[in-house]
């Protein structure tokens, strides 16, 4: 999770507590990102660890379960989530590491230090040019040391596509230009594959679709509502009229599109992964 500021508008704020609503859908992600991640090149020291758009560092805290004597920085731009994150994770782990969180910007990190691992979970979506910053990031890595990261890929799915045209529609159009789209900064997977083998690493792509069911009333609604609608509520924040009348727009459309079954909603949830190690 990470929102990354742009000059045509202002970062999204963010809600630790509506993100986390559907954390066990979210981090299943980042679990089988991490079982592809090799053995980290610090043996006789402690690993040094980063984890690029942190959130709410629900699953920062995973890295400490597979690194225990770690020490390990979350990095997020946005206040809120950082809080909640140094609130519930920050200190000395239970293997004897250390986590901490710090401000930054995705777009514009440059590592100060040499790193074991980098890791990004489901942020540099709102990175535009992410692609960009990858020779810097393996530059920063150690010998041996792996930069890993997967971005969610579903924004041709109904859920984002609904979205943006919505957000284009008359009604809405001048306030909100661009906000249902902000975040389609990725690339395919063949993409990462060259760039990333390009630099050098022993690179594995993949991608995975989880066909997830969500339950409760209108929950893709409420699953967006943590991630891809925050550009819009926060564009519309502070006008309870205009954020009633087009949740109820955009509810009826995600409606038609996912109708509940006898069980709950199924939410096809695209989701693409790369695990590039540096050279030893």
């Amino acid at each position: 999770m990470y929102s990354a500021p742009s000059s045509a508008s202002t970062a999204p704020t963010w809600d630790p507590q509506q993100y986390l609503r559907h954390s066990g859908h979210r981090t299943r992600p980042f679990l089988d990102l991490l079982s592809r991640i090799p053995r980290l090149p610090s043996v006789a020291t402690p690993a040094r660890i980063a984890d690029l758009g942190c959130g709410p560092g629900n699953v920062t805290v995973q890295l400490a379960d597979r690194w225990p004597d770690a020490h390990i920085t979350g990095f997020d731009l946005s206040p809120d989530m950082l809080e909640r994150a140094e609130k519930d994770w920050a200190g000395t782990t239970a293997g004897g590491g250390w986590l901490d969180f710090r401000p930054a910007d995705a777009a514009h990190w440059t590592p100060d230090e040499p790193y074991d691992l980098i890791v990004s979970n489901a942020a540099l979506q709102w990175v535009p040019n992410h692609p960009e910053s990858f020779a810097p990031w393996v530059d920063a890595l150690k010998p041996g040391g792996t930069f890993a990261f997967q971005v969610p890929g579903n924004f041709t799915a109904p859920s984002h596509a609904l979205l943006g045209e919505l957000c284009d529609m008359p009604q809405w159009r001048a306030r909100l230009d661009g906000e249902g789209r902000r975040f389609v900064h990725i690339l395919q997977p063949a993409d990462y594959l060259l760039r990333l083998t390009g630099l050098g690493c022993e690179t594995e792509v993949w991608e995975t679709t989880y066909s997830q069911l969500l339950t409760g009333e209108d929950p893709v609604l409420d699953w967006v509502k943590g991630t891809a609608l925050r550009p819009v509520l926060t564009a519309l924040e502070g006008d309870e009229e205009a954020t009633q009348a087009f949740l109820t727009q955009y509810r009826d459309l995600l409606r038609a599109a996912y109708p509940p079954g006898p069980h709950g909603t199924v939410f096809p949830f695209r989701r693409i992964f790369a695990v590039a190690t540096k050279p030893a």
